[in-house]
């Protein structure tokens, strides 16, 4: 199972990444989270201990293991540099384990936008892709706001996209521009997911206004997230209803992968 998670700035991305590989590690499966946002916050919403999230660092601001897997110096444009690195010892080297669940991120370059030439995309795009061919039981990708790290050749390997929304007209318009761009590049298998549902009225105009996104499920609005946040704790455990909406989800994405 491969999950890319995407979605707007704030709809809850890394809640609903930290929520199924928390549920799928729970169910004895092999998981291995990827934090692919510019400012990583998973660890923190999965629980980790400080100890644990002080052993994480980004790989792309890893800059001596850039330039000795590239050849070149992380900020510098043009040049020759080597465009597929060694990273096959790069997902166990630079992660952390906490109940079951591997975590490693990656950071987003943000030098020359997402199309930028240069070693630290050259090194993010072989990463992806490898952690893509991966035999991991289950991989979870919670993505910055677009799909820019995936691409044509890896979209195979990706059994779906997951879009958070809010219960908005323009969360479903930033919803219906991620499908756009994903759809670019090949991917076909979409599912809308709702956070901070606060009823079923809420639910019902997820449903009848999705721009041909079939429903996966709405994790409800509830302050106690909040509160995990406050206090340090994974939110699958502190949040109750979250964690239930979050152990069908993955029992829907189950059954449609088999």
């Amino acid at each position: 199972m491969k999950l890319a998670i995407s979605g707007k700035g704030g709809v809850g991305k890394t809640t609903l990444a930290a929520l199924l590989a928390q549920a799928y590690a729970d169910a004895g499966q092999q998981v291995l989270a990827v934090d692919a946002d510019p400012s990583p916050c998973l660890a923190g919403a999965l629980g980790f201990p400080a100890g644990l999230r002080a052993q994480l660092h980004p790989i792309v601001e890893m800059d001596e293991l850039i330039a000795e897997r590239t050849g070149a110096r992380p900020g510098s444009m043009g040049g020759f540099f080597t465009l597929n690195p060694r990273v096959d010892d790069i997902p166990e080297r630079f992660s952390v384990v906490h109940r079951g669940v591997r975590l490693l991120e990656m950071g987003a370059v943000e030098l020359g936008g997402s199309g930028c030439i240069c070693p630290e995309s050259a090194m993010l795009k072989t990463l992806f892709t490898h952690l893509l061919f991966r035999k991991d039981d289950v991989l979870i990708l919670d993505m910055y706001a677009g799909v820019e790290h995936l691409g044509r050749a890896t979209v195979d390997f990706v059994d779906a996209l997951l879009i958070v929304v809010e219960p908005t007209r323009r969360s479903l318009g930033t919803a219906v521009q991620i499908k756009k761009l994903a759809q670019d590049i090949g991917l076909e298998r979409f599912w809308l997911v709702g956070n901070k549902v606060q009823n079923e009225a809420e639910r019902a105009f997820l449903q009848r206004e999705a721009p041909d996104l079939p429903l996966l499920g709405v994790l409800p609005m509830d302050p106690a997230v909040l509160e995990a946040d406050r206090l340090g704790l994974a939110v699958y455990d502190h949040v109750p209803a979250l964690r239930q909406s979050a152990l069908q989800m993955a029992g829907q994405l189950d059954s449609l992968n088999n």
